[in-house]
């Protein structure tokens, strides 16, 4: 089904969750995630939301200002949430978060969070219109609204570092 087949689709619809678990491969020489890799795991992430919710090919134009807030250290499992919080006429605003999860203590921390923009293609590698987002559950609107004034936020502050 293409945008053009429906006029709008949930933020529901868009909610992705994948788990990685962090081998040697990925760690950096303190035993811990390399950024690039994070961001990497984000990026795939949030263009699956993004796939889900347009139902369309997608590519990221975006990624907002992101902070390492906590490492993930060697055998812990990255959980990475994504949805769609916001649209234009062929672009989606996506929240990723990322929480590192320690299986043998059973605790959870927040390491990193962002926000992207993807743009849908069509066939030809030209924008394509994607559905308006629709919130119907309190849910939704409170993870909308959340998101929406994080990245104001967000955005404020970064406005603010450069003025000075």
């Amino acid at each position: 089904m293409s945008a053009d087949d429906t006029d709008t689709a949930t933020l529901t619809s868009s909610y992705t969750e994948m788990t990685e678990m962090l081998l040697p491969n990925d760690t950096n020489a303190l035993g811990r995630a390399l950024g690039g890799v994070v961001l990497h795991w984000m990026d795939i992430c949030g263009a699956i939301a993004s796939l889900r919710f347009s139902n369309q090919a997608v590519v990221t134009a975006s990624m907002d200002h992101v902070d390492f807030k906590a490492p993930i250290d060697l055998g812990e499992i990255a959980v990475i949430e994504a949805y769609v919080y916001d649209t234009g006429r062929t672009s989606v605003n996506v929240k990723v978060d990322v929480h590192a999860e320690n299986p043998r203590a059973g605790d959870t921390r927040e390491t990193t969070s962002s926000f992207l923009t993807f743009v849908a293609i069509d066939d030809s590698g030209n924008p394509t219109a994607v559905p308006d987002l629709l919130c119907e559950t309190d849910n939704e609107q409170a993870l909308q609204e959340q998101a929406k004034a994080e990245r104001k936020a967000e955005l404020e502050a970064l406005v603010e570092r450069l003025d000075d």
